[in-house]
């Protein structure tokens, strides 16, 4: 069996989850995929938490055992650190072919919240989608008779490709596929295309990339998007921190500020843009594929080698077949497909939250869901990165919106990322490092909004740290 990996490809182009796909022994087109490459079937990372080790947890020890000496701590953070446009970035921003900044106004705001509005009422009514009539004849549901070695791929009868997973990196690979001549049928789990998930960053290289796989939809993106790069983005502090010796930081210093649109100048790259995700989805549904590609309420159950280059035949999970010569999974980071290729146990193909369903409804739900996924993870040979993460999209202009894009605020054991979302938006994330396994507690008369009780004490602006 022959194995092939394209999560390089799906992280360049929108930073989506990794896509594996298997392809039949005798099915290889090195100009197409690349030098396929010959694996046996290994155990990858054990489920567990993430741990510092080395020279870094060496320091953290020996800074904690060092006296302390107050009269060092004292005093104010350096005034610099506290200009969020440095003379560096204005220099670069106010170049000829940087983008300009054009200041919020309400006609833009309109036109974004309008879009993303637009794309999720177009996902509901299913517009695009593999239904009815072409459904029952579509390609996928004949076996073909394919002679011992293989059949020719040519033009007008080119390979044929299955997608398991209708989201960022279903969509991707398959108009990639299409774009090369492919024909290509994408599976996706969900019911229908939810609105989930925050705005997305596309940065200058996977802009050119989706560029070279569709013009169309590059253009789409770029005039939906908001750009960000005409902005600062960079590191906080979000405490007091430092010595006389070291320097001295007050919270809400700049640790590190940096622009995205210089290196984008020097390689003649794109400026980087966010799109709400419901809009990127529908792009690609409308402009990167055949109508008719995507069929939803399909989830691959499992696959067969047919063996001898004959292709693979999949099976969905209410039984229905589907054959092609390449099965690629992107069914997310519980694969089912990856399941399958890996020989996984029994539980390690999961339905948690999918770019494509909606993720959890409720409260309820998402604990269930915290809940299977530590389970899953454990089947899944999946490693915890050691942080909860909480997040949302807040209708809400920032104070300083006007100089950053995309701000980290550093704590101790936690930290928070505020950054534009197009629409007078901010998208933010809240991470605290915890053991895995925790859920949160369920609303009560004392306390309706818990998430909200924890964050408020979590991130107070009167903390040491």
């Amino acid at each position: 069996m022959v194995k092939f990996s394209f999560a390089a490809m799906s992280l360049v182009v929108l930073a989506a989850g990794g896509v594996t796909a298997f392809v039949p022994e005798s099915t290889k087109h090195t100009t197409l995929l690349g030098e396929p490459t010959t694996t046996t079937k290994s155990r990858l990372f054990e489920g567990k938490q993430a741990e510092s080790f080395g020279p870094a947890q060496l320091l953290r020890e020996v800074k904690t055992k060092l006296p302390q000496i107050e009269w060092l701590a004292e005093g104010e953070g350096n005034p610099n650190n506290k200009v969020n446009m440095p003379d560096y970035v204005k220099q670069i921003l106010h170049q000829p072919q940087a983008p300009q900044r054009v200041a919020e106004h309400e006609g833009r705001t309109h036109r974004i919240r309008t879009r993303a509005q637009q794309a999720s009422a177009d996902a509901a009514a299913m517009r695009g989608m593999l239904v009815g009539e072409e459904d029952e004849k579509a390609w996928w549901r004949t076996p073909r008779d394919i002679p011992k070695g293989g059949r020719p791929v040519t033009k007008d009868d080119p390979l044929t490709v299955l997608v398991a997973g209708g989201g960022l990196a279903g969509l991707v690979t398959a108009a990639a596929c299409h774009a090369k001549g492919m024909k290509v049928a994408i599976f996706e789990q969900a019911s229908t295309y939810a609105p989930y998930g925050g705005p997305i960053q596309i940065q200058s290289n996977a802009l050119r990339a989706i560029q070279q796989i569709s013009q169309e939809c590059y253009e789409e993106l770029v005039a939906a998007g908001t750009v960000t790069a005409d902005r600062v983005s960079g590191l906080k502090i979000g405490y007091k921190k430092g010595n006389k010796l070291a320097g001295l930081y007050d919270a809400g210093d700049w640790l590190v500020r940096f622009d995205t649109v210089g290196p984008a100048l020097e390689k003649g790259l794109p400026a980087t843009v966010v799109v709400d995700r419901p809009v990127i989805q529908q792009i690609f549904v409308k402009h990167g594929l055949p109508e008719g590609t995507v069929r939803i309420k399909s989830r691959i159950q499992t696959y067969e080698d047919l063996g001898d280059g004959r292709g693979v035949c999949a099976t969905l999970e209410d039984g229905t077949k589907a054959y092609a010569d390449v099965l690629v999974g992107a069914d997310g980071v519980w694969s089912q497909v990856r399941k399958c290729i890996h020989d996984l146990g029994e539980g390690a193909g999961g339905y948690a939250a999918s770019g494509a369903a909606g993720g959890a409804l409720d409260d309820a739900e998402a604990r269930k869901l915290a809940q299977d996924t530590i389970r899953v993870a454990a089947q899944a040979d999946r490693r915890y990165s050691g942080f909860t993460c909480y997040a949302a999209l807040a209708p809400h202009r920032a104070s300083n919106i006007e100089d950053v894009s995309y701000q980290i605020l550093l704590g101790e054991k936690k930290y928070f990322v505020s950054t534009d979302g197009g629409g007078e938006r901010q998208q933010w994330f809240a991470l605290i490092r915890e053991p895995a396994g925790g859920v949160d507690p369920e609303p009560t008369a004392d306390d309706p909004h818990p998430k909200l009780t924890r964050l408020r004490k979590e991130f107070a602006s009167d903390g040491e740290g």
